[in-house]
């Protein structure tokens, strides 16, 4: 069976019968959705104190000018573009933060993969605009992608903040030694990996306005 046929079953199991492959469907969506709550149950049990340390250390560098700066590659790109529009325009009812993806700035990005190397795509951008007291938040559902790893160990030299998200084991991210937070979300689903890390920054966005407020 491959991988597209474990996803989706019911695509190729040669039912026409309507009512046969809407059970299906509905027992893989039930299937999935009873995973994926088990998955954000375990990561928040697992990181509860880390969450909470992590955010901490988050508001405190934004009470003194701090920046954030996110990044990561395909749908991992996506997310960091939602993690800095989380944190930048949250809505009337939170504080605003300085925060800007690098993956938005397509100029750079593109001319950095073409005349230099992708692999220093998130690096050089915060080797320009990164300092001490800054934030970088790199994610990577494999935990394995050199640009992101490059990216943490530029942001570990200016002094910043560095937070990863990651899958699997952790990958490369968890050998690393340049990422003062690294939250695995423990499963070899990507899918099911990018919906925990979405819960999971949206727990860290929270605790960071609560702890702001205090």
């Amino acid at each position: 069976m491959t991988e597209f046929e474990s996803l989706y079953p019911f695509l190729y199991s040669g039912v026409t019968d309507v009512d046969a492959v809407l059970a299906q469907v509905t027992r893989s969506t039930t299937e999935k959705t009873e995973e994926i709550t088990r998955l954000r149950a375990d990561v928040l049990e697992l990181y509860r104190d880390q969450l909470i340390e992590c955010a901490d250390a988050m508001a405190q560098r934004f009470t003194v000018g701090g920046r954030l700066f996110t990044f990561g590659n395909g749908g991992s790109s996506t997310d960091a573009q939602a993690v800095a529009e989380l944190f930048s325009n949250p809505g009337p009812d939170a504080k605003p933060l300085p925060a800007a993806a690098l993956t938005t700035d397509v100029a750079v990005l593109t001319a950095l993969a073409n005349d230099v190397s992708f692999d220093v795509v998130f690096a050089r951008p915060l080797a320009a605009n990164g300092r001490a007291g800054d934030i970088a938040v790199g994610l990577s559902t494999s935990g394995g992608s050199e640009n992101v790893l490059r990216g943490f160990a530029e942001a570990t030299r200016r002094g910043m903040l560095t937070i990863g998200l990651a899958g699997y084991d952790g990958g490369k991210m968890a050998e690393a030694g340049t990422i003062d937070h690294l939250f695995v979300m423990p499963s070899a689903s990507v899918h099911r990996i990018q919906e925990a890390q979405t819960t999971t920054y949206h727990v860290l966005w929270e605790l960071t306005q609560l702890a702001l407020m205090e």
